[in-house]
């Protein structure tokens, strides 16, 4: 038995060396976040009773409680966990699902584990060694938030319990990916799965917030059944700087453990580049549309495009349902409508509301292109695409036709979003059209974000080919954080201005502006140009 464990501390050490600047990039900035949104909170509500107002207008509203989670006191610490202790388990989930996967089936995709196979190692090892240094990040992510919260004068307990849950989730959903590893045909599955995972367990935490009951007091909230099913649900309801209920924090660690021991019991059972779903034989001939690079990227794009519809599509049709209520929601409430402004511009306060919801649309489908996009790094680092410039496709063909797909993905995503949205709020209104073209356009400006998203990956894709699935989650990520919460962050409009999606217009709680728009295209168009012609002359698969 100890056999299979063999050549696990080298193993660790290698994964630590490659992961010597992606993984410190995730803890510092998700450290740093923190940290901003702390002085923000500080500067927004100074008073018990500035937090108080907020947080009974957010007991009061579905929306904010899906968004964020539901509000379990009114000390300094209580907002902060209300306002981003989710998300921060959100980004330690993805954190961690991209190290398992990238130390386990990238490596079998590479070639890199048949050749470190070659020597004395056990069966076992390369899994070991991902979920060591996932667990060594975690646990050093979430010591870092708890001192920065005690260093920032909050209560050691809670500071720590915050820290933990953040790190527990990332554990979790460390071990999800290292199922999933096992399960997907590749890479690019696994992630996928461990992915969708990540935004179930938020869909799910928002649902059993959504449909909590307020407490007496107004503000303070028990959350519904649902929440008891998600990982980042554990997070929450361990109540940091209210209740610190430890023994929460049994849930992630039982199913760690076992998530784990289902991990090695599939790895004995499955052989190396193979996955416990085997693929689907093909026809025996292909389609006609094959017989293009436009409809072979089509093919490979069309699953990824399909699950971003059904969420953004469902999301819609949520933002949408609440039109009725969000000026009663937010009616004789400065605070909050104050906060709704700084998101969704001035304007009526349900302008502003879909104006925020519909940007975060948009980082949704910035997400989707950056997925998308990065298929063309797996398809390179598989070998597939060598054969495929063998023939008479040439390069800029290859890669146009899946920046073209995926383009394309984007707008009928953001298309989708708005038509549901305007639909579902003009029914609300008892008028059926009477949203759809305002909701319309206000989904389709967030296009350009989108663009200049596929331009950076492209580019990324050109220059550092093995840097490209670090670097573009990492371009998204600033780009999401300065640009959609760089206003709640006070952070400098100099730092804000570097996001293109604080450029997008504010529709519809403000008038569109054609300027901002072109020059997000052009610069988009510049984006994938330089990358296009970087790709022209370099050499497959470094």
């Amino acid at each position: 038995m100890a056999g299979t464990f063999t050549g696990t501390a080298r193993l660790t050490r290698l994964a630590l060396r490659r992961d010597r600047i992606q993984l410190p990039l995730w803890i510092v900035g998700t450290t740093a976040l923190l940290a901003f949104t702390y002085a923000a909170e500080q500067e927004q509500f100074p008073t018990e009773a500035d937090r108080l107002t907020a947080l009974r207008t957010a007991a009061e509203s579905p929306a904010i409680l899906m968004l964020r989670n539901a509000p379990s006191g009114v000390t300094d610490g209580d907002m902060l966990a209300f306002q981003i202790l989710a998300f921060l388990a959100v980004l330690a989930g993805f954190m961690s699902t991209l190290a398992v996967v990238r130390h386990t089936r990238q490596n079998e995709e590479t070639g890199r584990t048949e050749m470190v196979g070659s020597m004395v190692v056990g069966r076992h090892a390369s899994l070991t060694a991902a979920m060591i240094v996932t667990a060594g990040a975690n646990l050093l992510l979430a010591a870092l938030l708890a001192l920065t919260l005690i260093g920032n004068g909050l209560p050691a307990g809670g500071s720590i319990a915050f820290g933990l849950g953040v790190g527990a989730a990332g554990l979790t959903f460390g071990a999800i990916a290292a199922v999933a590893a096992q399960v997907g045909q590749g890479a690019r599955a696994a992630n996928g799965i461990a992915a969708a995972a990540i935004g179930a367990a938020y869909l799910v935490r928002g649902l059993g917030d959504a449909f909590g009951e307020v407490r007496p007091d107004g503000y303070t909230m028990t959350t519904a059944w649902p929440t008891w099913f998600s990982p980042i649900g554990w997070t929450t309801l361990a109540r940091p700087f209210a209740d610190d209920r430890w023994w929460v924090f049994v849930l992630p660690v039982a199913v760690f453990a076992a998530l784990l021991a289902v991990a090695f019991l599939l790895a004995d059972r499955r052989d190396v580049g193979m996955g416990m779903i085997s693929a689907r034989p093909g026809p025996a001939r292909a389609a006609t549309a094959l017989l293009s690079p436009l409809g072979l990227a089509w093919r490979l794009q069309r699953g990824t495009l399909l699950g971003w519809a059904v969420a953004i599509g469902l999301f819609g049709v949520v933002i949408g349902s609440l039109a009725g209520t969000v000026a009663d929601a937010f009616a004789g409430n400065e605070g909050a409508a104050r906060t709704i402004r700084e998101l969704g511009g001035e304007g009526a306060l349900a302008d502003s509301f879909f104006t925020a919801m519909l940007a975060m649309v948009g980082a949704m489908a910035a997400g989707y292109v950056v997925q998308a996009m990065l298929r063309v790094r797996a398809e390179e680092a598989g070998g597939r695409v060598e054969p495929l410039l063998a023939t008479a496709t040439g390069r800029l063909r290859w890669l146009g036709s899946h920046l073209l797909v995926v383009a394309l993905g984007a707008v009928f995503l953001l298309l989708l979003a708005g038509v549901s949205a305007g639909l579902v709020a003009g029914l609300s209104a008892g008028g059926l059209a009477d949203r759809l073209p305002d909701l319309g356009a206000a989904a389709l400006v967030q296009t350009a974000p989108a663009l200049i998203m596929i331009g950076y990956v492209v580019l990324v894709f050109g220059l550092l080919p093995r840097l490209a699935v670090g670097l573009g989650w990492l371009g998204f990520a600033v780009s999401l954080i300065f640009g959609q919460f760089g206003e709640l962050l006070n952070l400098p409009q100099a730092v804000r201005d570097v996001s293109p999606f604080s450029h997008v217009p504010a529709l519809p709680s403000a008038e569109v502006s054609a300027t901002p728009l072109v020059l997000l295209a052009v610069v988009a168009v510049a984006l994938g140009a330089a990358g296009l012609a970087l790709f022209r002359r370099r050499d497959l698969a470094l």
